[in-house]
């Protein structure tokens, strides 16, 4: 939705004014400019990035578009899946986990929170870690350390996509100014057309510098900059749970782990405590 509100008053504060002064919206239509900036620019793209970070770029405008990823009740069932899996692992001990973590698909405990299940990268980083316990991993801080690797790796992944657009976003001036010189070449070539004509072509070899800043500042620096925003809160998710695991690894009861993995949360996605607590008291015994 704000993406593209904020596109609308982009090109507004653009092109109303132009033609508030007298300026002729004909004029901007050069195609051949604008051929000549995006392809460079896609050209560009592509030799610069692998497969992967061009099918994340597809997914990342999808991204910026629709926001994070994880709402507030998405946090509230993950915390939920947290305290039943603590609760058996209190309860029943460590090992009563393994048929949990071994194949969540058919757990009991995960099937009912669908959501959650639908998660394939979020199940299987609770469940990786889970079964480093039922293994006897006992060291916290040692565990810490695996978490923030894998946590910075999967990181990392996701900022090479917003990165990549990033650096097309830096270059579209500098094309900008490419195609202008073709522009200016062209005209030279028709020195000897009256005045009217080569402020014409003048005019259009200009336009291309314009597309290229207004592309770069105007779009695609700010699409960037929403992809690594939406990337960066929904790293949360497992900043969530990996509080939610280490108070669980020092001994704490659920409702104490539970508590660590909510006051991870960013203010605006946090549940209340009491909300939390009227949760999971409704859930069944596991």
């Amino acid at each position: 939705m704000t993406l593209g509100i904020g596109a609308i008053v982009v090109l507004c504060a653009v092109i109303v004014p132009f033609i508030v002064i007298g300026g002729h919206i004909g004029v901007l239509w050069q195609p051949g400019e604008y051929a000549t900036i995006i392809g460079a620019a896609l050209g560009g793209f592509v030799i610069a990035n692998n497969t992967q970070v061009l099918k994340g770029a597809i997914g990342g405008i999808k991204k910026a578009a629709k926001g994070p990823t994880y709402k507030k009740q998405h946090y509230v069932e993950l915390l939920s899946v947290m305290h039943q899996v603590f609760r058996l692992a209190k309860t029943k001990g460590m090992l009563a986990l393994e048929q949990h973590v071994e194949k969540p698909d058919e757990s009991p405990i995960f099937q009912g929170f669908p959501t959650f299940l639908a998660d394939h990268h979020a199940v299987a980083f609770l469940c990786d870690y889970l079964r480093m316990m039922t293994l006897g991993a006992e060291s916290p801080h040692e565990v810490e350390t695996v978490m923030d690797a894998e946590i910075e790796k999967h990181h990392e992944e996701q900022h090479a996509v917003s990165h990549a657009i990033q650096t097309l976003a830096d270059s579209m001036p500098a094309l900008g100014i490419v195609a202008a010189v073709l522009g200016v070449i062209h005209t030279m070539g028709s020195i000897s057309e009256p005045p009217e004509v080569l402020g014409g072509l003048i005019g259009a070899a200009l336009v291309g510098t314009f597309l290229g800043i207004l592309l770069s500042y105007g779009f695609i620096g700010p699409i960037a900059s929403k992809i690594a925003n939406v990337d960066a809160v929904d790293a949360q998710y497992y900043q969530c749970m990996k509080a939610g695991l280490l108070a669980h690894m020092q001994g704490y009861p659920p409702q104490v782990s539970v508590e660590c993995a909510r006051k991870a949360l960013l203010p605006h996605y946090m549940p209340s405590f009491y909300e939390v607590e009227a949760v999971v008291g409704a859930l069944p015994t596991p």
